[in-house]
């Protein structure tokens, strides 16, 4: 599996139906609302091979109320 995290940040005022619907599609692991540039971030897990940008592009930025996200590749887990 390949782990990845996305940060979200929502247009004004929609910070919970945002974190609510990507709840609601169950394809994120974990969901926490966050301070700073961003208002969410969010843990995903896909199969080994699948296009991480084409997963971000197709079932999370098509969220609606999303404004902007930044996708945090990574490694190894300790």
């Amino acid at each position: 599996m390949q782990t990845f995290f996305v940060q979200i940040k929502c247009q004004l005022g929609r910070t919970y139906e945002v974190a609510q619907a990507l709840a609601d599609s169950e394809i994120a692991s974990e969901i926490y609302s966050t301070a700073g540039n961003f208002d969410v971030i969010a843990k995903f897990y896909i199969p080994q091979g699948e296009d991480i940008g084409r997963f971000v592009a197709e079932r999370v930025q098509t969220i609606p109320g999303i404004q902007d996200t930044h996708t945090i590749l990574t490694f190894k887990a300790f």
